[in-house]
């Protein structure tokens, strides 16, 4: 798990590649001056939500190891329904969005994610100014 100490809000990434999570977090830290906790699986994201109740958002990688972000998600919306997660995923899919939405999703990114789609996406989730 990793921790920046900037910003004011808390911004969990589940994101198994160590890439990907690298872009997120530069243009999360960088645009929004947000603090980041990162975690590489679905079990890891639920049990780091379940000890940070300051967490704001949650970008969640669909496809990772040990549990999908599909199951996580199902399990921290349990836990807490109004906390946002965007979902972020390399299928691309025609029907994706409805069926990740359906699945309790508040938004949806496909990869490879650009910059001003997702801090649009953010902005609009945390009510931040764009």
């Amino acid at each position: 798990m990793q921790q920046n100490e900037v910003g004011n809000q808390l911004v969990l990434i589940a994101e198994d590649e160590d890439t990907n999570f690298f872009v997120l977090d530069l243009f999360i830290r960088k645009s929004l001056n947000l603090n980041t906790i990162r975690v590489v699986n679905g079990v890891d994201a639920v049990e780091t939500f379940k000890k940070h109740p300051e967490i704001a958002l949650i970008l969640m990688d669909i496809k990772m190891p040990v549990m999908d972000g599909i199951e996580a998600n199902k399990r921290i919306k349990a836990i807490n329904p109004d906390i946002p997660v965007i979902a972020i995923t390399a299928y691309a899919l025609a029907g994706d969005e409805q069926k990740l939405r359906k699945a309790g999703f508040d938004e949806y990114i496909s990869k490879p994610v650009q910059k001003r789609e997702l801090l649009r996406k953010i902005n609009k989730i945390l009510g931040l100014s764009e």
